[in-house]
Order: C-alpha cells, then sequence, then structure tokens
C-alpha cells in the first residue's frame, strides 16, 4: 500500500536551508500534528472505552510495536506506575526485538509476524486483556501478526498508525487513524508521526486512569512518593485538601504512603469537611 508517512518531503534540499529554516519548517510541520490528532477523538474515545471496561474488570494493558513505536509504547507503560499508582503489570511495553531493541536497533526484527504473538503468551494475555498495536506505517509485519492471533485468541485489539486503510487497522477492533502525512524529513516517522503517537498514548491512558479512580479532582494521588519533588507535590495536595501545614501534611503523608491514603486518614479521623 501507498503510505502518506512514506511520502516525498514537501521541502526540498534540506541542506541548504538556514539552520533557522530548518527549524522554523519543522515546527510549522508540528503544528499540524494535534489537529490531526483531534480529527481522531472518536475513535480514540472508543479504544478508551474498552480499555477502561476491560481494566475495571481486571485486565490489562499491552502495547506491541517496532522501533520508535515499540519505544513510544514502553515509555508510556513505564510511567503509568509512578504516575497513577498501578501495578507495574497492568500496562505492559512490548518491542520487536526484546528490551535490547529500546536502546540498539534490532535488525529486521520487525518483519517476524510470529514473534509479537510468542513475546504476548509469555503474559498469558487472554481475552480479560486489551492490546494495542503502535505502527506509523501501519504495515508492520510484527504488530500484524501480534493482532491477528490475538483476535483468534478473542483479546480486544486496538493499533494507533498514522496511515489511513492500513494492514494493521484492518487487524484492529477499535482502530485509532492519525493522517500526518509526510515527514519534514522524508520517511523519519520518529517526527510528526511519534509525536502523533505520544499524544494518543498520553490521551489513552490518562483518561482510562481517571475512569479507574486513580485521580482526585485534577490531582494525582495516587503517585509514587519516589523523589523529593513528588514527595514536595504531595504534601502541597495534602496541605490543599487537609488544610494542614506544611510540616503536619508531610508528616501525614509520609505515615499514610499516599496522597490519597493521607487524606482518607485526616477525613477519617477529623470532623473536618474536605
Amino acid at each position: 500500500m501507498e503510505t502518506t508517512t512514506e511520502k516525498d518531503s514537501n521541502y526540498a534540499n534540506l541542506e541548504q536551508m538556514t539552520l533557522a529554516e530548518i527549524l522554523q519548517n519543522i515546527n510549522k510541520e508540528d503544528q499540524s500534528v494535534p489537529l490531526s490528532v483531534a480529527k481522531a477523538l472518536p475513535q480514540i474515545e472508543k479504544l478508551a472505552a474498552i480499555t477502561a471496561e476491560k481494566m475495571k474488570a481486571g485486565g490489562r494493558l499491552f502495547y506491541i510495536g517496532a522501533g520508535t513505536s515499540g519505544r513510544l509504547g514502553i515509555v508510556d507503560a513505564s510511567e503509568c506506575p509512578p504516575t497513577f499508582g498501578v501495578p507495574f503489570d497492568r500496562v505492559v511495553g512490548i518491542i520487536a526485538g526484546g528490551d535490547g531493541a529500546i536502546r540498539k536497533a534490532v535488525e529486521f526484527a520487525e518483519d517476524d509476524d510470529q514473534q509479537a504473538w510468542k513475546d504476548l503468551s509469555a503474559y498469558d494475555i487472554n481475552e480479560k486483556d486489551v492490546l494495542v498495536g503502535i505502527a506509523a506505517s501501519g504495515t508492520t509485519p510484527y504488530v500484524i501478526g501480534g493482532l491477528q492471533q490475538a483476535n483468534k485468541h478473542n483479546v480486544n485489539t486496538g493499533c494507533i498508525v498514522c496511515n489511513i486503510g492500513s494492514p494493521v487497522a484492518a487487524n484492529a477492533n477499535y482502530p485509532v487513524e492519525v493522517l500526518t502525512g509526510p515527514e519534514f524529513l522524508t520517511g523519519s516517522t520518529r517526527m510528526k508521526a511519534g509525536t502523533a503517537q505520544k499524544l494518543v498514548l498520553n490521551m489513552l491512558t490518562t483518561s482510562v486512569m481517571i475512569k479507574l479512580g486513580r485521580v482526585k479532582g485534577n490531582k494525582m494521588v495516587d503517585m509514587q512518593l519516589s523523589n523529593h519533588k513528588l514527595v514536595d507535590r504531595g504534601t502541597r495536595m495534602v496541605m490543599e485538601a487537609t488544610g494542614l501545614d506544611q510540616a503536619t501534611a508531610a508528616d501525614l503523608l509520609k505515615q499514610n504512603g499516599s496522597v490519597r491514603a493521607a487524606i482518607d486518614f485526616y477525613t477519617t479521623n477529623s470532623s473536618t469537611t474536605i
């Protein structure tokens, strides 16, 4: 299939541009990405709805991808535990070629249409889970094969692609297609396509975690307190919710281990209404 992500750049002779021109033109192209994502909001909503439904029932969210797409899935999955306090195995990112491919490309790993299901089977993926294939081109054999096998095993499938009518989308129950067009640097889908995928991933897990009750108001009350910055942020959240001074709020947070637990403890043991 002809993919718009592989079409020639709208810009010629990049090496003859000044540095300012290069940066201005990249920025001009980047500005089109959120508008492209906006057009896919109904598709994103459907994928988020089934993901929230399955995860509320105890299911998991899996990502598969190759290269940049695989790395983006791993980044999103790895950020869910510290941000939302979910166990590390609730959102899982898998990249073609294994974890070594996160840092160094593994030749032809994306061309194996059997390996993704082998990788997923190590996690005992089943009909309670959701699998999202990430592929800018929408033609990656690793992702296509994984989705096909998942469908055969009654696993709900989705995808995030940057072309319309791709084989990946054809094998997904809940496809998300964000048409980003030619890249500034021809075929370099780590640019606009990668940005679009990151935006969709942010939207997917953030909206799902909100629906799973992992957010209170607009605060990350279940975040892991893994560094001083986050402890300070958590202390401010407790202060805001309870009216306590900084020292007392910090002690309460330390004793209870999370913002949510600290606020709940205060609510239970105080006549003050939050």
